[in-house]
């Protein structure tokens, strides 16, 4: 039986970013769908369990990360461990408040997140939603992408909601027609798809969002809202379909997790009773506030504390899928993150950019 759970699946890595200080690095913990996990624990009530599906290895950094998904209030027990392979690192790079990539990951041990069938079906047994993003296919081999997407189809089978962000990002992948043919794969086994209009018109050739929209329809999936980065956002699927525009822009200072963000601010809307334009204002709302700031996660004590975790409220908001789950404790402050002393030299001489039945009704 799936209740207010919450898992997310993909690779979690070791980020450096900017401090705004010559020859200084932030140091932190991030990757799109940990960014997502994260901002979901902050706004969903206590009483909701969010977890986190991945894979590390056994050294210091790899770690770090099971301590900081802990500190922070997400389940890691379906983090495994790997014993020849380490977490991946990624360096951030800002230019007028766009950023650009630097990756080391080749030896991820997140790749072999999708390795053990039994540890997935274990991972998703239960579970209220499944969230992954295009990335998490991206870093798989072959037989770990059709594993993956098997035990999706099989948990929707009983009951779980899938909820995928398709994150196109080429270079990850061997070629362009395994990205559109693995990307349209889990569309079909998908209740709500998260695109990014940019993507889908550079790397699928949409002509507008309502394009978007009628091709990942036509996949099989449920309900499909396209972000715009501040333009109308367009939706449509078996929740009815509109358009939200009149959407606030915003100056970045660095737009790392807009999307991520945004993912979760228009999840917790939902699943806190929101109907879609209102929950896609909150997604763009909290995507404005994040690009505010350095980095994915933003700063300790934001937002400010809901006096719904506090004990507060006398009934949780509506479960959508009958009883809740085991509750969860309320996450902690994020820790303060640690300044690196690195020349810059050392990251530009080895840089290599890198240019998701009715769901919450």
């Amino acid at each position: 039986m799936t209740g207010k759970s919450i898992l997310s699946i993909g690779e979690a890595m070791v980020e450096l970013s900017p401090s705004g200080q010559d020859g200084l690095w932030r140091l932190g913990i991030a990757g799109d769908t940990l960014n997502t996990a994260w901002y979901l624990r902050r706004l969903l009530p206590a009483d909701w369990r969010v977890a986190y599906c991945s894979r590390v290895g056994l050294g210091e950094f790899s770690q770090k990360m099971v301590d900081f998904l802990t500190a922070e209030g997400i389940d890691a027990a379906h983090v495994t461990r790997d014993g020849q392979r380490e977490i991946a690192l990624y360096a951030i790079s800002l230019r007028d408040g766009e950023r650009s990539f630097s990756y080391w990951r080749d030896t991820s041990a997140a790749r072999g997140l999708a390795d053990d069938p039994a540890a997935l079906d274990r991972a998703l047994d239960g579970a209220g939603i499944a969230y992954l993003s295009g990335i998490t296919l991206a870093i798989l081999p072959p037989a770990g992408r059709a594993r993956l997407i098997q035990a999706l189809k099989t948990a929707r089978q009983a009951g779980t909601q899938v909820v995928f962000d398709p994150n196109l990002r080429p270079r990850l992948w061997p070629d362009l027609a395994t990205m559109r043919q693995q990307i349209q794969a889990a569309a079909a086994v998908s209740d709500l798809l998260l695109p990014s209009f940019d993507d889908e018109r550079d790397h699928f050739g949409d002509a507008d969002p309502q394009a978007t929209v009628a091709r990942y329809l036509a996949c099989g999936a449920g309900q499909v809202v396209v972000k715009a980065g501040g333009d109308p956002v367009v939706y449509g699927g078996c929740q009815g379909a509109g358009l939200v525009d009149g959407l606030p822009r915003e100056i970045p200072v660095d737009t790392t997790a807009a999307g991520d963000s945004f993912n979760a601010g228009y999840l917790a809307a939902r699943l806190q009773g929101q109907d879609i334009p209102a929950a896609i204002r909150s997604g763009h709302e909290l995507g404005r506030k994040v690009i505010r700031h350095r980095g994915a996660l933003v700063p300790r004590r934001w937002p400010p504390a809901d006096p719904r975790r506090h004990g507060k409220r006398t009934s949780p908001p509506a479960c959508p899928w009958g009883p809740c789950g085991r509750a969860f404790a309320q996450p902690s402050p994020m820790p303060s993150a640690g300044l690196v002393a690195v020349p810059e030299r050392t990251f530009s001489s080895i840089r290599r950019p890198v240019s998701a039945s009715m769901l919450f009704q």
